[in-house]
């Protein structure tokens, strides 16, 4: 039965960014400061074979210098039709070239781009929003990956919520156990 949770939990994953409607496309990332902890919204871009999860980013965000002094990293899905919610966490790995930064960047289209090519620094206070200002030359594109190492499945039912936790091993397999709800 853990097997068949792992691979129900893994599909829920990769739908999340293959179907653009789907419950996990948007979901909770958490970091930590040194006092306090932030969450925000992002998008699952990708789901690797390793139940790797790939974010998109300006570099120049607050998320980037929390990942860059603690790289520990939580991500909370949740899907309301199905009452599932899923928790992955691990360590963040920030990606600013190579191939698969480039195979990330190539893949944006359109005004996508333009996310990442503001004059200013995401969250720096303007007077109107209408005043956000592009550098074409200037690109602060950031891949995160988040390297899991443990992921909580709560399927809640009737008459008995199911609760798993996997964590990978020293073999780099997914070693599964119930636990209470």
């Amino acid at each position: 039965m853990l097997k068949d949770i792992l691979q129900d939990l893994t599909h829920e994953l990769k739908f999340g960014y293959l179907k653009k409607k789907h419950p996990f496309r948007y979901f909770s990332l958490a970091s930590a400061s040194d006092t306090k902890v932030n969450q925000r919204t992002v998008v699952l871009r990708e789901v690797t074979e390793k139940k790797e999860l790939l974010i998109y980013t300006d570099y120049r965000s607050s998320k980037i210098k929390e990942f860059s002094t603690n790289k520990q990293a939580s991500a909370l899905f949740y899907h309301p039709k199905k009452l599932l919610q899923i928790q992955v966490s691990g360590a963040i790995q920030i990606i600013t070239s190579g191939k698969e930064y480039e195979k990330h960047w190539n893949k944006m289209q359109g005004n996508s781009t333009k996310d990442f090519i503001t004059a200013l620094a995401p969250g720096t206070p303007i007077k109107n929003p209408d005043e956000v200002e592009y550098k074409e030359d200037e690109n602060h594109f950031c891949l995160l990956k988040l390297k899991t190492n443990t992921i909580e499945y709560l399927q809640l039912k009737r008459p008995n919520h199911l609760r798993a936790k996997f964590e990978l091993d020293e073999n780099n397999e997914w070693d599964g156990q119930f636990l209470n709800p």
